[in-house]
């Protein structure tokens, strides 16, 4: 009896562990996000050469986010760290209307492919929503071809990383799937 009192308390009140690999074109405002939900405040950031790790704990979940650097050097080591990965943040500069937005996409559809990321949730933070000339989301979504995902639980949220807009609706969607599995 105190053993299945004391599970049902675990299950209720511990934060269950996931792993979350975020990734995008560099300036899209990975470290930005990662800072706003980790701090709750804006920080002043640069371009990230490697990575950048925090634990982010929101609802019943605990976030170990990796936000990898997106310049065209780093993205083909993006690889090294789809192991193991529960969900996957991908961020898009919503007012990178030209040729930018189909950079995204191809990373994204290339990374979508790979056998470890298979099972892998995917939120997409369109952010930047500020911005005069930002894309809706169902404009990003339809240039990332997210319509055309078989097998695979996806959200698009529009953000403001520098507001704080958005960032925890999406992470609401996340949690919800990620508890569900």
């Amino acid at each position: 009896m105190g053993l299945t009192i004391s599970s049902v308390f675990t299950r209720l009140f511990s934060k269950k562990p996931m792993r979350i690999l975020m990734v995008g074109l560099d300036a899209a405002g990975k470290t930005t996000i990662l800072y706003k939900l980790k701090l709750g405040e804006i920080v002043t950031t640069i371009p990230t050469i490697g990575f950048n790790v925090e634990t982010v704990e929101y609802k019943n979940i605990s976030f170990t986010v990796w936000d990898v650097g997106g310049q065209t050097r780093i993205r083909k080591l993006w690889r090294h760290y789809f192991s193991n990965t529960d969900g996957i943040i991908f961020v898009v500069d919503s007012n990178d209307r030209e040729d930018r937005i189909g950079e995204a996409e191809q990373e994204l559809s290339s990374m979508l492919e790979e056998e470890e990321l298979k099972n892998s949730v995917l939120l997409v933070f369109a952010n930047k929503q500020d911005l005069p000339n930002s894309m809706t989301t169902a404009e990003i979504a339809d240039k990332l071809k997210l319509n055309t995902l078989k097998n695979r639980k996806w959200f698009i949220q529009a953000t403001c990383a520098t507001q704080g807009t958005g960032l925890y609706e999406g992470l609401d969607w996340l949690s919800n799937e990620l508890a569900n599995r």
